[in-house]
């Protein structure tokens, strides 16, 4: 990326967030742009999207004039931007990350789904601009993530772990990055190889459950916002955490304190336990 033409880092005085939405006319992009609108300290800049609805007011569907076109066009639609949320999908993601990083523009990437290669892209664009990453912007599942962290110290060998997730039928990928993110905060608490123990799928003749693994098992129907449940199976007795999202308005809250934390950042990859300082 450090071939891409770049701009000055220039960030809007007295503290107001000017922030553009990607996928802007998807259902979380909507969400964005109306949490956005409602915000104190941000404001709408910009709505990228490579719809028909390009060329329409961002808050048409909302029922408010936001004054701010839809484009597919990163010139027009970050040409006055301090920062972009993306909830779009790897692929789009990739091509926002490359317009920011050229133009010096902070991100928020609440995507999921990204290989190895494309993380590592992202690690190496936040030398030069700040980045949120996290596959859930819930104030409450972070918090979750916080305390399964905790039971896995306190329980450590003694209990079986389990993750499950469930999700509305539209979501692609599976386990969701919330699931992984989960495994990733246990497997780091009691200082296993995340990829080495994770367990995606048993059928047949399994054997008996390696007490190392981690198990994920997920569901797709319906217009299941997202529910998790980490299972701490230990001998006679059995701690379940549970976070449940009844819609997508969390999401687009937490990004928005994602936004007003990346203010006095120039450049690194932060994640929501940063946002929340829960290190």
């Amino acid at each position: 990326m450090s071939s891409l033409p770049t701009f000055p880092i220039t960030f809007s005085a007295c503290g107001e967030r000017r922030v553009v939405v990607a996928g802007a006319t998807g259902r979380m992009g909507r969400l964005l742009i109306q949490a956005t609108h409602e915000s104190p300290g941000c404001t709408l800049t910009g709505a990228l999207a490579g719809t028909n609805a390009l060329g329409q007011d961002a808050g048409n569907a909302l029922g408010f004039v936001s004054g701010v076109k839809v484009t597919s066009d990163f010139s027009v639609g970050l040409s006055n931007a301090d920062v972009l949320i993306d909830f779009t999908r790897p692929e789009v993601t990739m091509e926002n990350l490359a317009a920011c990083h050229a133009r010096g523009i902070q991100l928020v990437i609440g995507t999921t789904g990204f290989d190895e290669a494309q993380k590592e892209a992202i690690k190496n664009a936040s030398n030069h601009i700040a980045i949120v990453m996290s596959p859930n912007m819930s104030t409450g599942v972070n918090v979750t993530f916080k305390l399964v962290e905790l039971a896995a110290r306190i329980l450590r060998d003694d209990f079986d772990i389990e993750i499950f997730e469930a999700h509305h039928r539209g979501k692609v990928d599976a386990p969701s990055g919330t699931a992984l993110k989960m495994g990733e905060v246990i497997a780091g608490a009691l200082a296993r190889d995340f990829d080495e123990c994770a367990v995606y799928s048993r059928t047949g003749i399994t054997g008996e459950r390696d007490a190392q693994s981690i198990g994920f098992s997920s569901l797709r129907g319906g217009d299941i916002a997202g529910d998790h449940t980490v299972f701490f199976a230990g001998a006679g007795e059995r701690i379940e955490i549970t976070h449940r999202s009844s819609g997508r308005s969390a999401f687009a809250q937490g990004s928005l304190r994602a936004v007003k934390f990346l203010a006095d950042k120039r450049s690194g990859l932060f994640d929501m336990f940063d946002v929340l300082d829960l290190r």
